[in-house]
C-alpha cells in the first residue's frame, strides 16, 4: 500500500510539473515558421447596445527579402521587430511570465486627430490552466490588467482587461476588456501551422 501511495504522489508531482511551467519566456524568431497563421474575431459594444467594432483580424508569417515577417492588416512587419525585447520599465508583458508575477504597465499614444492619451494599469498573472476558445483548447496564462485610461480631451475611464496568453501559439487567445461603458472581446478562432 505504501508503494502505491508513493507512486500516486510521484504521478501528481509529474502532472503538476507538466501543467505549471517554472516560467514562459518571450518567443524568439526561431519559434515561428512561414505559413503560421492566426485569426481572431472581435466585437466592441457599449452598454447602450451600440456596436463600435465588429470584425476579424488575420496575421500570418511570410518570407521577406531579408528574413521573416508578419502580415498585420495591409502591412508586413519584420519579425525581428515583433520579437524585439521591450526595454520599457512598464511593459505590456513582463517576461518571463509566471503565476503570481506583478508589474506596472504604462503606455502613451497619439491618435490621428492629435489627441494624446495614456494607459496606466497594474498587471498580475493569476493562473496557468487549460482555456478553451473557438480555435481550440490551450494551456494559457490569465493576466489581469486594471487601471485607467486618460486623454488630452478630458476623458478618464477605469478599465479592466483579462488577457489569456497561450505559449503554444505565442500570443493571446482571448482578450476581454471593460472600459467605462464599453465592453470588448477578441478571441482566437483559427490557428494553423503548415504540415
Amino acid at each position: 500500500m505504501k508503494i502505491q501511495n508513493v507512486v500516486f504522489i510521484c504521478f501528481l508531482a509529474l502532472y503538476a510539473c507538466k501543467i505549471q511551467p517554472d516560467a514562459t519566456y518571450q518567443p524568439t524568431q526561431n519559434d515561428y515558421q512561414v505559413g503560421e497563421k492566426w485569426v481572431w474575431k472581435y466585437k466592441g459594444v457599449t452598454t447602450a447596445g451600440e456596436v463600435r467594432s465588429d470584425g476579424k483580424d488575420t496575421r500570418m508569417i511570410v518570407r521577406m527579402s531579408d528574413g521573416l515577417g508578419m502580415t498585420i492588416g495591409n502591412d508586413t512587419i519584420a519579425l525581428t521587430e515583433i520579437v524585439k525585447p521591450d526595454e520599457s520599465e512598464t511593459p505590456k508583458y513582463d517576461w518571463p511570465l509566471e503565476v503570481g508575477k506583478k508589474w506596472k504597465y504604462e503606455s502613451s499614444w497619439t491618435s490621428q486627430d492629435g489627441t494624446t492619451g495614456k494607459q496606466s494599469q497594474d498587471a498580475e498573472v493569476l493562473s496557468y490552466q487549460e482555456e478553451t476558445v473557438e480555435a481550440g483548447t490551450f494551456m494559457a496564462y490569465t493576466i489581469k490588467y486594471a487601471g485607467k485610461t486618460t486623454n488630452s480631451r478630458g476623458y478618464i475611464s477605469d478599465e479592466e482587461e483579462i488577457w489569456l496568453y497561450a505559449p503554444a501559439v505565442k500570443t493571446f487567445i482571448k482578450l476581454t476588456q471593460n472600459q467605462g461603458d464599453f465592453h470588448y472581446v477578441e478571441e482566437l478562432i483559427e490557428y494553423s501551422v503548415p504540415d
